[in-house]
């Protein structure tokens, strides 16, 4: 179970779980339970389009993740009047979000900065 509690940043009273994931055709649906302690359990899915797992783009492994941060994000943004759609989808501008926080690109002239130079 992935949860997720106030003081964490998260989304307070609530736990999000992680339940799996369908292979359709050309997408991974994964699945989530919300167990809200003022709405009750509500369950959401999340679609990713096959094509984003692959070279330079996403890891099989990072399905569960990225899925989980953007209902989070849909969660933390909801109100009363307007609640969090339980088919989410995940775009291109979630993917290169999510790499840039979970795979920072290495800064290769940093120690050309600071003065030392690689042996040769």
């Amino acid at each position: 179970m992935i949860s997720a509690r106030k003081g964490t940043g998260k989304v307070a009273g609530m736990h999000i779980q992680y339940v799996g994931f369908d292979n359709a055709v050309r997408s991974r649906i994964y699945a989530f339970h919300v167990i809200d302690s003022s709405l009750g359990t509500r369950e959401f899915t999340v679609k990713v389009q096959a094509e984003a797992f692959g070279a330079g783009s996403l890891k099989l492994q990072d399905g569960p993740g990225i899925c989980f941060e953007r209902l989070q994000r849909e969660l933390e943004i909801e109100t009363q009047e307007s609640r969090a759609e339980a088919l989410l989808h995940i775009g291109e501008m979630h993917i290169q979000e999510y790499r840039a926080r979970h795979y920072p690109r290495k800064k290769t002239f940093e120690r050309y900065a600071t003065g030392t130079r690689p042996l040769s």
